[in-house]
């Protein structure tokens, strides 16, 4: 006959199996429950397909590392995203079906300032926060709104501007700059804020020119500014038309300094415009290139990890689209967490309550307060350029 166990090691065995099998359930638990759902309304098509790949990569890396740890409220967050083609109208339908049907707590937004200003009255409206990791836009999150939906990791226009001058003057010695803007919801608000930055630095302006973002030859414009005797040039733009501004100023051997908002880095802006394309410097709030701190060295490990296409900084191009959609979405989880709940107004209210979180760009600190949506500030910013296909810093 078998021998009978003792009575301690059977009493034993049962609590080791029995924790065991607690264990198991808990971790099945975790993973059954219903996952707390973001949506993403970004260009993933089309010109601006590069950025939107970059925030939905930087989206994707901090929610595996939160679901890791546990996710949020225990639960696992999900990423459910949308193709807006960079189309406004496309915009609104995608984030009112990210929110009535696939029941998101939170949308995160794109690169086109034209789409998420059209956005920003649904999500206040239905009370649902927004987060905008790229479009600079200052009527974004400055939206008037008594009761104010929007927040943003990502640079300002208004800031920016005030950035573009000063680097014009203290880099180039520009005494009369000019602007050439696209005809846009973007190129206005940059218009309001250059116009706004050059009176306070007591700058005249030799003009502000606009050009369609379909335009193929801006030498008209361009040749009103340079015989308006502008001595640097403001660019506000995305990439296919920043690199036809390029183009055309090397058509009429114009080799006046470029000082742009951030619209070269949202793709291969340097194969579109050519070998002029590295005289123009423009605004970032990251890259991977040159930065030795041990978060952006784990960053791109897991990026090279996740995406076995990416051998080096060339290859994570544009890195504002991943750094500024990876701290937002942790953000986004830290909100969450603080609010204890994913009903839309406290989660709101949770943005405010954030804990101090060491992100990519920078360590946050309350990064948010009623009536300060933006998390990033003129500090945050820095120029870069486009060297060998990477976008190298230039100046802080």
């Amino acid at each position: 006959m078998p021998q009978r166990l003792k009575p301690a090691r059977s009493l034993a065995r049962r609590f080791v199996l029995g924790a065991l099998l607690a264990g198991v359930t808990s971790i099945g638990a975790v993973r059954a429950a219903e996952p707390v759902k973001i949506g993403l309304v970004t260009a993933l098509s089309g010109q601006s397909a590069k950025s939107g790949e970059a925030i939905s990569r930087g989206i994707g890396l901090a929610i595996e590392e939160i679901n890791r740890n546990g996710g949020v409220l225990g639960r696992p967050l999900e990423l459910v995203a949308r193709d807006d083609e960079a189309n406004p109208s496309k915009g609104v339908l995608a984030a009112r079906e990210l929110i009535q049907r696939a029941g998101v707590v939170a949308l995160i937004g794109g690169l086109d300032t034209p789409v998420s200003m059209a956005i920003v009255p649904i999500v206040n409206q239905m009370k649902v926060p927004f987060v905008g990791p790229w479009a600079a836009g200052t009527g974004i999150t400055r939206n008037g709104a008594a009761d104010n939906y929007v927040f943003r990791v990502s640079a300002v226009d208004a800031l920016v501007d005030e950035a573009l001058v000063a680097y014009a003057v203290k880099t180039y010695g520009a005494k009369k700059p000019g602007a050439i803007l696209v005809n846009n919801a973007w190129g206005e608000s940059n218009q309001q804020g250059l116009v706004a930055a050059l009176k306070a630095a007591g700058l005249p302006s030799a003009g502000i020119e606009k050009y369609e973002a379909n335009d193929i030859d801006m030498v008209p414009q361009l040749s009103r500014l340079r015989e308006a005797g502008a001595d640097a040039l403001f660019l506000v733009g995305n990439v296919g038309p920043s690199a036809q501004v390029v183009k055309s100023l090397d058509r009429m051997g114009w080799t006046v300094p470029v000082i742009s908002h951030w619209g070269p880095a949202g793709g291969r802006f340097d194969e579109l415009a050519g070998p002029g394309a590295a005289r123009v410097h423009f605004v970032q709030t990251f890259t991977f290139a040159g930065n030795d701190s041990p978060k952006a060295k784990a960053v791109l490990d897991a990026l090279k990890a996740k995406y076995p296409a990416i051998k080096s900084m060339a290859d994570v191009t544009p890195a504002v689209g991943i750094a500024n959609a990876y701290d937002a979405t942790h953000l986004i989880a830290l909100a969450i967490q603080a609010a204890g709940a994913t009903e839309g107004p406290k989660v709101r209210d949770g943005f405010y309550k954030v804990a101090p979180y060491a992100g990519l760009i920078k360590t946050y600190e309350a990064p948010f307060a009623p009536g300060q949506h933006d998390a990033l500030k003129p500090d945050d910013y820095i120029f870069a350029s486009f060297k060998n296909g990477e976008i190298v810093a230039v100046s802080k």
